[in-house]
């Protein structure tokens, strides 16, 4: 068995391209901040890095247990040696290291984002994340806080369709905000299903490609769990604990996430990109894991600040 235990039951998202442009050398610390079910941690781990793991999911945690118990049994005396885990959100990256036992001053090698929904909660109707399984509609990430069903239910009009706008790029913003409201005034919208049958409902006519409620899904999880601010903050934490010449990788899987990365990356004086554009997933890869259809990797490399080019 190698140092990174067992195989998972999921197939990370692009991992090959992911290693390659992460660099991992033996005994450096490097930060797989979107942790989920330890995918790209294991392959971190087997290539002989160090690895801290971060997630909110409470779910998550489960899983940093079964890999602490498989470094154990790999031969591994103190796994926290090789291996720490924070929960809590990636926007807070640095006092998660600190609060590790790895000041930010130290740096980290690489830091890796892997943003959105993982499969794991969308194959969790119980979560409330995917609109192709009925279950409540919750869709907090981190099990804390206002949910997606307090927002459908008590948000204005004006409110719903804004965000359906900005967040899901809905183009039938308005008309899908005005059907949630008329459906909210015969009952309180409760399950994803429900939510997913009215908006089919009200949805125009006509050939699509995605299911009707697709990017209100998107939104309604944005709004919930403040994706996009927690990225701006993660990104700015990402690029203050890395170590001169360690990397930064980004998977965004929609265009709000990619270009706030693709900013993010060309503005600050500290890092370089290293990906001109976007790289996609091969049909090999999408193969291997569906939900790399839609991602795109960007990586950059740390600078002294005032050193670029």
């Amino acid at each position: 068995m190698s140092p990174a235990g067992a195989a998972v039951a999921h197939v990370p998202v692009m991992l090959e391209r992911c290693l390659e442009a992460l660099a991992p050398q033996p005994d450096q610390w490097l930060v797989d901040a979107t942790f989920g079910a330890g995918g790209h941690a294991r392959a971190l781990l087997a290539r002989g890095a160090k690895v801290v793991g971060i997630d909110q999911d409470p779910a998550a945690l489960a899983h940093a247990e079964a890999l602490r118990r498989d470094l154990h049994t790999a031969g591994v005396l103190d796994p926290g040696e090789r291996f720490r885990f924070a929960r809590g959100n990636f926007a807070d990256l640095g006092a998660h290291l600190e609060g590790l036992g790895l000041p930010s001053r130290e740096g980290v090698h690489g830091v890796l984002l892997d943003l959105g929904v993982s499969s794991m909660q969308l194959d969790e109707g119980e979560r409330g994340f995917a609109f192709r399984h009925d279950g409540p509609l919750d869709m907090r990430m981190g099990g804390e806080g206002p949910s997606a069903a307090d927002v459908v239910n008590t948000w204005s009009f004006e409110e719903l369709a804004a965000a359906l706008h900005r967040y899901g790029e809905e183009r039938h913003s308005r008309r899908l905000a005005r059907a949630i409201v008329s459906e909210r005034e015969r009952a309180p919208i409760t399950t994803t299903g429900g939510l997913a049958d009215a908006l089919q409902r009200a949805y125009p006519g006509g050939p699509r490609r995605d299911h009707p409620a697709r990017r209100t899904f998107q939104a309604l999880r944005i709004v919930v769990n403040d994706e996009l601010g927690a990225l701006e903050r993660g990104l700015a934490a990402a690029a203050t604990a890395l170590a001169v010449d360690g990397r930064l990788v980004v998977l965004a899987y929609h265009s709000l996430e990619d270009r706030l990365v693709k900013r993010a990356l060309r503005e600050r004086s500290d890092l370089e990109p290293l990906t001109k554009r976007p790289l996609q997933a091969t049909p090999a890869e999408v193969n291997a894991n569906p939900r790399a259809r839609s991602a795109k990797l960007r990586s950059a490399r740390k600078i002294a600040a005032g050193s670029a080019p």
